[in-house]
């Protein structure tokens, strides 16, 4: 499985650094169908808001350092000084990037409500980011009450905003997969692997094979019937 991390958004273009990015290392309550598939990656985490943002005002200026300080000590494995650093950032401003990184600390400190919040704030802000919906979908698995039908309706969309994202593609399979929606989910496991995740071929042959003892088990039920 894959080692992503969270995605931070930083300037909105996600950073190299890496963590869980998909609902894997805290699994708990995960339905053990999904939880046996998923990629282990969440998204990875903001630092500004824009490029070239400036603060404007002492309250804005406020609002970018706490944020960009909740990312260092975020960096440093410090969740907790980083949350209240960006908690901060939100009541100062509230800007998608600060309810993002907000929400990668809830999620990481297994506050799934607080993070399932956090990100739809976030998405409320930008709607395009593929970072925020594959994360929100994360959360809405690993949650004590898991909801796969609203992880895969940020799933798809994700996968709209970043039609190329071989994770993407593989955690939405996995879903699908785990639904019952084998053909749509070796669709998927298809493009993963044509994107470059390997280890997705696995899940083909499996997924396949699920399809193909389906068929059988109808035709022999249909044989049944007409003799």
């Amino acid at each position: 499985m894959s080692a992503r991390m969270l995605r931070l958004a930083t300037n909105s273009i996600a950073l190299a650094a890496r963590s869980a990015r998909f609902a894997g290392r805290h699994a708990a309550h995960r339905p053990a169908q999904i939880s046996a598939a998923i990629s282990k990656n969440l998204k990875r985490w903001a630092s500004s808001t824009t490029p070239h943002s400036t603060a404007s005002d002492p309250a804005e200026a406020e609002a970018l350092d706490c944020l960009e300080q909740g990312t260092l000590k975020l960096e440093e494995g410090d969740v907790q000084a980083a949350k209240a650093l960006y908690q901060r950032s939100v009541e100062i401003k509230k800007t998608a990037s600060s309810l993002f990184n907000l929400g990668v600390t809830h999620y990481h400190l297994k506050e799934f409500d607080e993070a399932i919040k956090a990100w739809k704030e976030s998405i409320a802000l930008q709607p395009s980011s593929p970072d925020a919906h594959t994360n929100l979908a994360s959360a809405y698995i690993i949650s004590p009450v898991s909801r796969p039908d609203l992880a895969l309706h940020h799933l798809r969309i994700a996968a709209s905003l970043a039609p190329e994202d071989p994770e993407i593609a593989f955690n939405l399979a996995a879903v699908l997969e785990a639904c019952g929606r084998l053909e749509e989910a070796l669709e998927q496991y298809k493009r993963s692997k044509e994107y470059g995740v390997e280890r997705a071929a696995m899940h083909i042959r499996n997924v396949s094979a699920k399809i193909l003892g389906q068929r059988m088990a109808a035709a022999e039920k249909e044989s049944k019937t007409e003799s």
